[in-house]
């Protein structure tokens, strides 16, 4: 009886070339914009110290780092209140424009009345609306709201409006044939078709919240960051006024991630479409 030939060792799976490359475009994504910062914060350090810059024209990165390290509980402080001032100013323009956007598009009479002065609204400038909202609602929280409401009120109401306008016609066609009603196809081909445009429209009331936030305590405040940055730079403490901005950014990224987070999850074949070839 001959003996049997070795078993060869189990071959191990191949990562497949589309998981490679995806994992690729990833770690660029982190690592490109990571090298541009450091690049630049290391040429921002070096400007400042051989130049011999004054501190209260140009502070150094580090000496920026260190302010926020020795009263990062002050800058915790106000950065909470900007943060509910964001949240909830987001909250309420992202509903009522939604809410404005569906009436426009459902009544026509509508549209046409209110859309043009929506469009003049905007050749106002936004700082100019604050102090009247101060004016209205005071020093305190409500103001600060309204300003961020007001800042995401205009680009959710376009965004909206353009998805629901854009919907396939032929897909509404084919809902008449099957006999559906008017709320039949809003609901359920109308609305699922524009939330690409929608989500497109959180992603910028994500951005545009923290703005009108900080707005408004420019206005007038006595808490959130931009009231520190005012009082920081009356002071010629600039070194605070920067480490407020990088306080700024990460409000504004959470935001954003946390839309993208969503996205994900109510529209996956999203994701699929652009990891496809």
């Amino acid at each position: 009886m001959r003996p049997r030939p070795p078993v060869p060792p189990a071959a191990v799976p191949a990562v497949p070339p589309a998981l490679r490359s995806r994992r690729g475009i990833a770690l660029r994504a982190w690592l490109l914009p990571s090298l541009v910062i450091a690049l630049v914060l290391a040429a921002w350090e070096l400007a400042v110290w051989g130049f011999n810059l004054p501190h209260y024209i140009l502070p150094a990165p580090s000496e920026i780092v260190k302010v926020l390290i020795e009263r990062w509980d002050v800058f915790l402080r106000h950065t909470g209140v900007t943060v509910a001032e964001a949240v909830a100013g987001a909250v309420l323009g992202i509903a009522l424009g939604i809410a404005l956007a569906m009436g426009m598009f459902l009544r026509s009479w509508l549209e046409q009345a209110v859309y043009p002065l929506l469009i003049a609204s905007q050749n106002v400038p936004i700082f100019a609306i604050a102090p009247l909202l101060v004016v209205w609602f005071g020093y305190g929280f409500g103001s600060k709201v309204a300003m961020a409401a007001v800042t995401v009120f205009f680009p959710m109401t376009v965004a909206v409006l353009d998805g629901l306008k854009r919907t396939d016609p032929d897909w509404v066609r084919l809902f008449l044939t099957m006999g559906a009603t008017r709320q039949q196809i809003f609901f359920r081909l109308r609305l699922p078709a524009a939330l690409p445009a929608l989500f497109s429209g959180l992603k910028l009331a994500a951005i545009y919240a923290t703005v009108g936030a900080v707005l408004g305590e420019w206005a007038g405040a006595g808490a959130g960051l931009g009231y520190l940055m005012l009082s920081a730079n009356a002071q010629l403490r600039v070194a605070e006024v920067f480490a407020a901005i990088l306080c700024l950014t990460p409000i504004g990224l959470a935001l954003l991630g946390a839309v993208v987070l969503l996205e994900r999850k109510l529209m996956p074949w999203q994701r699929i479409g652009r990891d496809g070839p």
